[in-house]
Order: C-alpha cells, then structure tokens, then sequence
C-alpha cells in the first residue's frame, strides 16, 4: 500500500491536486483531461471530493476507482458523514476498498444546501470528525487525512476550542491534514506552530486556489471564513474588467504565495484545481516543482 506521506519527500516541496465528480458528460470530458494533463507532472496525490450528505458518493467512489486503475496517479477518497449512519459509511469505505483505495480524507462535512445551516448528527451516525477517523482505521489498513482551518473553522466560537478539535482529530489516527484555502502565510504558519505545541508533527499541508478571475477569488474568501488582505485587493481590484491582467496578477500572487511557503519547509502544496489544469501546470512551473520529472521523461 502505498500511503499519502510515503510520497513526501524530506526536505523537498511537491505538490498534490484536489478535483471534484463531474456531474455530466461534458464535465467529465473537462475532468479527465486536467487528470491527464496533470498526470506527467507526477503529483504526489490527487484527491476526489465528497458531495454534501453524500450527494456524488457514487461519482466519488467510480472517479477515484478509474483513477487507481486507469492512471499512474495515488487517488485519496474523501468522506463526509453528513446523512449517513455508520453502516452506510462502512458501506462506503468498503467500497473504496475494493476499487484499490487505500487513502481517505476524512471530513465531517456540512449540511447539505446551506454550509452555515445547523448540524443535525444521523441518529446512527458520528457528530466529530475525529469518529470518522477511528472508524476508517478500523475498516481496515488505510491511510487517513483529515482538514485543516488555518482561520479557523467557521463553527468554531475560539482559538482555543478549534484547536483542541484539531488535535483530536489527529490523535485518533490521522497520518495527516489539508488546510483550507488562506492568502496570508502567517495563519497557516500559526495553525502549524500550535499543533507543534501540543506535540502533534503530522505533515500539514497549506490548500491554495490559483487565483485566475474574480469568481475564484470570491470562492475563495466564502469557502475559507477570511477577508481579502488589503494587498491583494490593490493589485486584482483595478483589474476586475481586464481578464486576462487578472489572471497573470492573480497567478503572481499565488506564486509568491507558494514560495513564501516552501521557504518555511512545507512537506506539499494542495491545489484546488476546479477541474482544469491550465492555472496549476502554470504555478508548478513557476515553482518548478516539476523540473526534474519533466526533463527525465
């Protein structure tokens, strides 16, 4: 088996991509042509999401299953508990495994329709994430990651309690985490210092969204519970009706942003991708995170 952290390499930045299941036809052309576009690249892992209540389950569970059997690539499933009892979520993780999948992103996801809307447990399901890990663990030899909040999660009333959860949820088993989108290290350096004082070294890793139009940008502040920082503002606002001087500042952005993080060691970047691959073969070059590989094929 081999697991998500088997493919960070000490002392070395890589990169991994996050998609999502097509829902048509033409969405799962747009799917597997970034698969492929990106697949020479050699990431170190892509994940396929999970919808809210298991709304793509299926997707997620055949999306993945090609992946590990049709690809060169490491699939990581992810898993939600929304709406589903732990039966059916055995029932899930079984079927993970019987296509090959031996990676899972544990979350405990968000109520279907509405993100902020109250959090109804299934009667026979888990209320915490850190349940989701155990139970994934003891479904078998699988290698589990779980979320990250470097501006906290958006249920959380404190510092304090959002770590505490965090924690928990790496202390049930999880190999390790995937931080929510942020634009400003200095969070992400702060969520990684406070795991570190409670004794919890487990490779996180910082999610980026190459920042192409103003739609990405706004997802990206909504998804993550943060503002846009004043610099960023000043450069992509007077761009908003020029797209393509958008995308070029928006790109150079999220390239220093990347840089200023693998200055402070990170083990991987996470890019969410949106299903397309043009912004993120862009950022990995300027990186050039995939030199070596480029040139030994």
């Amino acid at each position: 088996m081999t697991r998500v952290i088997d493919r960070l390499r000490p002392g070395k930045t890589v990169f991994s991509v996050e998609f999502f299941p097509a829902k048509t036809d033409e969405e799962e052309r747009q799917l597997w042509r970034a698969i492929r576009e990106l697949e020479p690249l050699d990431p170190a892992y892509v994940s396929v999401t999970y919808g809210a209540g298991g709304s793509s389950r299926d997707r997620t569970v055949r999306t993945t299953g090609r992946i590990a059997g049709d690809t060169t690539l490491l699939p990581v499933a992810h898993l939600t508990g929304v709406n589903h009892s732990i039966a059916e979520l055995r029932h899930v993780i079984g079927s993970y495994a019987a296509e090959g999948i031996t990676n899972v992103l544990a979350i405990r996801g968000d109520p279907p329709g509405d993100p902020m809307g109250e959090w109804i447990p299934h009667p026979e399901g888990i209320t915490y994430a850190d349940e989701l890990v155990r139970l994934v663990r003891e479904c078998g030899d699988f290698s589990v990651g779980v979320a990250a909040f470097p501006h906290l999660h958006p249920r959380s009333v404190d510092l304090e309690s959002d770590t505490r959860h965090m924690v928990n949820k790496l202390r049930a088993g999880a190999d390790f985490s995937v931080a929510q989108m942020f634009l400003e290290p200095e969070y992400f350096l702060r969520l990684r210092d406070r795991l570190a004082q409670h004794g919890c070294d487990q490779p996180l890793l910082p999610g980026i969204m190459p920042i192409t139009t103003p739609r990405v940008l706004g997802m990206t502040t909504q998804l993550s519970n943060m503002t846009i920082p004043d610099e960023v503002s000043a450069a992509l606002d007077p761009l908003r009706d020029d797209a393509a001087g958008f995308r070029a500042a928006g790109l150079e952005i999220t390239t220093r942003l990347c840089e200023k993080l693998i200055a402070e060691g990170v083990p991987a970047l996470h890019f969410y991708s949106l299903n397309r691959a043009k912004a993120t073969r862009e950022v990995v070059a300027n990186l050039g995170l995939a030199d070596g590989v480029l040139k030994a094929a």
